[in-house]
Parts: C-alpha cells; sequence; structure tokens
C-alpha cells in the first residue's frame, strides 16, 4: 500500500506569487495536474543547489505540499533541507524565477540557487 504525506503549507510555505506561476504554468501546459517539484542536489558554489521541475505524479517518499489549488512536492532527501524554507517567485530586470528564502541555510551565493548548511 502506497504511504502518502501531505503537510500544510507551513512545512514550506508558498508566496502568493509562487502560487499565481504554478497556476500560469499549468494553463500554459493547459493540466491543471502539473505539480511542482522543488528538490535539492549537490552541486554550486556554496555545496547545495535548488531545482524546480512539473511532474504530473508523485513517488511514494514525497511530503505533497497543498496550498491555493497547487502541490508542490518535496522528496524526503530534500526535506529535511528545506523545511522552514519559503518558496516565491520573482520577477526583476534581472529575469524571473523560483526562489527558495531557507532560514536554515549558513551561506547562499549570489544567483540564489546555492547554498550551504
Amino acid at each position: 500500500m502506497r504511504e502518502v504525506n501531505i503537510f500544510t503549507p507551513d512545512v514550506v510555505a508558498i508566496t502568493p506569487d509562487a502560487v499565481a506561476k504554478v497556476k500560469n504554468l499549468q494553463a500554459e501546459e493547459n493540466n491543471s495536474n502539473l505539480k511542482l517539484r522543488v528538490y535539492v542536489t549537490g552541486g554550486g558554489c556554496s555545496g547545495f543547489q535548488y531545482g524546480f521541475s512539473f511532474e504530473d505524479t508523485s513517488e511514494d517518499d514525497d511530503t505533497l505540499i497543498c496550498s491555493d489549488g497547487i502541490t508542490v512536492l518535496v522528496d524526503s532527501l530534500s526535506y529535511q533541507y528545506l523545511e522552514g524554507s519559503t518558496l516565491d517567485y520573482e520577477q526583476s530586470l534581472m529575469g524571473s524565477r523560483f526562489l527558495i528564502k531557507n532560514p536554515n541555510a549558513q551561506t547562499t551565493c549570489g544567483c540564489g540557487l546555492s547554498f550551504s548548511i
């Protein structure tokens, strides 16, 4: 039997801008079932880096974070690094992107995608 953990947005807070962008991308793809996966991998100039992808389905070890009609997926390994973070979406002259504001990060890279614990 498959076990699915569903948590409230307190695990990873999701800003209204991030919710709006996910909904916009779902509409562009004509697929309201798409879920945003947020993950952590080794790499970047600070040791770890954030990654983002869209997926139709979740994995057995995923935590599902539901907020305002969207679902964010976090795998069990990434969960420990992302707990307490905020997922945001920013637009600036430099471009637009999803952004993680992580209170657990000791240092972050100037690009905002790399961090260390």
